[in-house]
C-alpha cells in the first residue's frame, strides 16, 4: 500500500473501537477536518474492550473506503492499536501532529479506561510522544446525537495542536455526558471503583449454558468532588490525564519493606 502524504496543514490521525462504521467516529472526522489533513484508520468491525490488545495470530489487511485531498479512510481488521501501528509504520509518510480517539458511543470513565479499546490507541499514540486524545460521549446508542461534543472536540484538539509543550507520556480521556448543553467542562481523577455481576448466565436452544457480558459500575466515592463521576453527573466535560509509566513509585518503599528487597 503506497504512503499518505499530506498538504502543509496539521494532520491528524483518527481511530475508534466502535468501528469503521460508528456515526461517533465520522461526526468527530467531520468536527475536525477544517483543522488539517485527516486520515482515518479504523476497525472493520466493534473492538470495544479491547484494551492495548495487538494482534498477533493472523495476518493483518487494510482497504482503502475514500481517498480525497486532505482527507482518507482506511478500515482494518485489526485492533485499535492495531490502527495506530500500522499507520505508523504502512501508512503514513510523516509523525502526525495528534491522534484521536473516538468519539466512542458510551463513558470510560472510572476504571473503564483499563478496558477501553478507544484509550488503548490514546495509550499507543502516548508512547509514540505524539498528542493524543479520546473522546467518550455517555450514550451507547448507534444513532446518538453527537452535536453537543462539536465546539468541546474542536476547541482542545485545536489547543492541542498549538502547544509547544505537550506534556510526553501523557494522554487525555475526555467524557462527555449525554445533554444538549454542557455546564463546562472539569480537569480532575478517575473514580475509584469496580464492576459487579458482570456475567449473566443464560441456556441456549440446545439446553447448554452459555454467559453474556453485563454488569454495572460501582462508585466507591460517590461523594468526592475530584472524580469524573461526580462532575458527569452535574453535566461537565471530565479531562482526566492519563500517564503511561504505570509504576506505583510512592509505594517502592512499603514494598521493599514487604520483600525485604
Amino acid at each position: 500500500m503506497k504512503k499518505i502524504t499530506h498538504s502543509h496543514r496539521p494532520l491528524i490521525l483518527i481511530t475508534n473501537d466502535d468501528g469503521i462504521q460508528a456515526k461517533g467516529l465520522q461526526q468527530v472526522a467531520e468536527f475536525l477536518k477544517p483543522l488539517g489533513d485527516i486520515v482515518v484508520v479504523a476497525p472493520d468491525g466493534p473492538r470495544s474492550g479491547q484494551s492495548s490488545a495487538i494482534t498477533v495470530a493472523m495476518p493483518l489487511r487494510m482497504k482503502v473506503l475514500d481517498e480525497q485531498k486532505g482527507f482518507c479512510r482506511i478500515c482494518t481488521n485489526g485492533t485499535p492499536v492495531d490502527c495506530i501501528k500500522l499507520s505508523m509504520n504502512v501508512l503514513l509518510d510523516c509523525r502526525p501532529d495528534l491522534i484521536v480517539s473516538g468519539i466512542n458511543h458510551g463513558s470510560n470513565s472510572g476504571v473503564s479506561v483499563v478496558y477501553s479499546g478507544t484509550m488503548g490507541a490514546v495509550t499507543e499514540g502516548t508512547l509514540l510522544h505524539i498528542p493524543s486524545i479520546g473522546f467518550s460521549l455517555c450514550n451507547h446508542k448507534a444513532d446518538a446525537d453527537f452535536s453537543p461534543c462539536r465546539d468541546l472536540v474542536i476547541d482542545i484538539c485545536q489547543k492541542a495542536l498549538n502547544s509547544p509543550a505537550w506534556p510526553q507520556c501523557v494522554g487525555l480521556n475526555i467524557n462527555i455526558p449525554d445533554t444538549p448543553r454542557l455546564n463546562g467542562m472539569k480537569i480532575c481523577r478517575a473514580a475509584q471503583g469496580y464492576w459487579t455481576e458482570e456475567y449473566d448466565c443464560r441456556v441456549d436452544p440446545h439446553g447448554r449454558e452459555y454467559f453474556w457480558l453485563t454488569g454495572s459500575f460501582k462508585n466507591n466515592e460517590p461523594d468526592a468532588d475530584d472524580t469524573d463521576e461526580y462532575w458527569l453527573d452535574r453535566g461537565y466535560a471530565t479531562i482526566v490525564p492519563c500517564s503511561t509509566d504505570r509504576s506505583a513509585s510512592g509505594l517502592l518503599p512499603a514494598f521493599a519493606s514487604i520483600l525485604g528487597a
